[in-house]
């Protein structure tokens, strides 16, 4: 599997993004597909995920509202919609997929990961 995240730039606050990820292989729309961001000098941290059906997700309470995960199976895809941007959200953003069935949040039952892209968000 190679994943290969896009859409990364420079906004104001208050502004929107949109990430996207692209996936190979063919069980794409079989498992998790995860969003974790790290700032310079902090730990990689858990942002958002969803399920293979896209039924179920997840968020992380800094983000709860104002993101947005989605997926198109169709497209081997999975975005984040980032709206309401502050500051603090500035990091790299890196997509990842999990081989397992409920959203998680621990990035080490992620098996695969993007290149990240980076987000910087100006107050």
């Amino acid at each position: 599997v190679q994943l290969q995240a896009s859409g990364g730039g420079l906004v104001q606050a208050g502004g929107s993004l949109r990430l996207s990820c692209a996936a190979s292989g063919r069980t794409f729309s079989m498992y998790v597909m995860g969003w974790f961001r790290q700032a310079p000098g902090k730990e990689r941290e858990f942002v958002a995920a969803i399920s293979g059906s896209g039924g179920n997700t997840r968020y992380a309470d800094s983000v709860k509202g104002r993101f947005t995960i989605s997926r198109d199976n169709a497209k081997n895809t999975v975005y984040l919609q980032m709206n309401s941007l502050k500051p603090e959200d500035t990091a790299v953003y890196y997509c990842a997929l999990a081989r397992t069935f409920l959203p998680i949040a621990s990035p080490s039952e992620y098996g695969y990961w993007g290149q990240g892209t980076q987000v910087t968000v100006s107050s």
